[in-house]
C-alpha cells in the first residue's frame, strides 16, 4: 500500500519531461527507452518479430508489445528492462490496447476481421470478437466497457461491448481508417482515415460520425490535449493540427520522414513523435507548434500505440 502510495505521489508531482517514451524500433528489433527529462536512449530491449504496437497496463509497469513478423507479443517488465514471455498470436498481430479497469489485452489481427482477448499476464489467449475487415488500431472507453475498434478495409468503427465481448454496431468512417484516439472523458473518438486524408470524430454515446477534418497526405493516429488534436501525416512528413472545439485546421508542422506514432505528455505541453524514416523522437511544444528537437533512437521506430508513462 505504501509503495501504491508513494507511486501516486510521484506521477501527480512529477513534470511534464520526467516522462519515458518507449520506442518500438521496428527495423532493430529494439524496444527503445527514452528518458524525456534527458532526452536519451537508457535501455534497449531486444524484442524480436519486428516490434509495432505497444500498449501499458494499467499500473505502467508492463508494456505489451505486438511482433507482425514474430507472429505474437512480447509481454516487458519495464522496471527490470526485460521480456518476461511471448504468446503466440494467430494471423497479423498489430493495433493493441488494454482495458484500464480489468488488464485485459485486446489485440488485432490485421489479416483476419478479429481481435483476440488475452489475459493481463499475457499468457494466454481467451477468447476472440468478430468485428469488421483488417482492424488495426484500438481504443478503451475509461471504464472499460467499451471497445472501439477501427476496421482499415471496412471503412468503419467497431463498437464492442467488453463484458460481452461482441460487436454491437459499426460506425462508417473515412476511408481506411487506421489510428483511433479517445479523449480523456471517453466522449469522443478520433480516427485517423489513411487515403481519404482526414479525420473523423465520432460521439461515442450516440454511435455516430459528426465531424471530419481535413489533414495531411496519409494520416497515422491522433493524439490529443485539452483544446487541440495532432495528426501525423506519413507521406507529408507534417502533424496537422487542428481545433478540438471548431474541428478548423490550426496549422502543420513540419517534421521527420514518415512519422507515425504520435503522443501528449501528461501536462498537455509536449507532443511527441516518431519518424520511422529518420529515425527520430520529434519533440513539438504543443503551445507555439514549434519542433524543440529530435531524439535518435533505433531503426525504424513506429510506437503505435499507448508509448509514453
Amino acid at each position: 500500500m505504501a509503495r501504491a502510495a508513494t507511486l501516486a505521489l510521484a506521477l501527480t508531482a512529477s513534470p511534464a519531461l520526467a516522462e519515458e517514451a518507449l520506442v518500438t524500433a521496428q527495423g532493430a528489433n529494439i524496444l527503445a527507452v527514452v528518458d524525456l527529462d534527458t532526452d536519451t536512449v537508457v535501455a534497449q530491449i531486444p524484442v524480436d518479430g519486428a516490434p509495432a504496437g505497444i500498449a501499458l497496463s494499467p499500473d505502467r509497469r508492463t508494456a505489451y508489445v505486438t511482433r507482425p513478423e514474430g507472429h505474437g507479443i512480447a509481454v516487458v517488465d519495464l522496471e527490470a528492462r526485460t521480456v518476461t514471455s511471448t504468446l503466440p498470436v494467430p494471423g497479423g498481430p498489430l493495433g493493441i490496447a488494454v482495458n484500464p479497469k480489468s488488464g485485459a489485452v485486446y489485440v488485432a489481427d490485421w489479416y483476419g476481421s478479429r481481435i483476440f482477448v488475452i489475459s493481463p499476464d499475457g499468457a494466454k489467449i481467451e477468447t476472440e470478437i468478430q468485428v469488421g475487415a483488417s482492424p488495426s488500431g484500438i481504443a478503451v472507453t475509461p471504464d472499460g466497457a467499451t471497445i472501439l475498434v477501427a476496421n482499415r478495409e471496412g471503412n468503419s468503427v467497431s463498437v464492442v461491448d467488453a463484458a460481452t465481448a461482441t460487436e454491437t454496431v459499426k460506425i462508417p468512417v473515412g476511408e481506411h481508417p487506421f489510428g483511433i484516439t479517445l479523449d480523456a472523458t471517453g466522449t469522443r473518438a478520433y480516427t485517423a482515415n489513411v487515403t481519404s486524408n482526414d479525420v473523423s470524430v465520432i460521439d461515442v454515446a450516440e454511435r455516430r460520425e459528426f465531424g471530419r477534418v481535413t489533414t495531411g497526405e496519409r494520416p497515422y493516429v491522433v493524439a490529443l490535449t485539452d483544446t487541440r488534436g495532432f495528426v501525423t501525416d506519413q507521406y507529408s512528413n507534417t502533424v496537422t493540427v487542428f481545433n478540438l472545439k471548431t474541428l478548423t485546421n490550426v496549422a502543420a508542422i513540419d517534421v521527420g520522414d514518415h512519422p507515425e506514432g504520435i503522443a501528449a505528455s501528461r501536462d498537455g505541453s509536449r507532443i511527441y513523435v516518431t519518424n520511422w524514416g529518420t529515425n527520430t523522437l520529434g519533440v513539438i511544444d504543443a503551445t507555439t507548434l514549434k519542433p524543440l528537437k529530435d531524439i535518435p533512437v533505433p531503426d525504424g521506430p513506429r510506437s503505435f500505440g499507448d508509448f509514453l508513462r
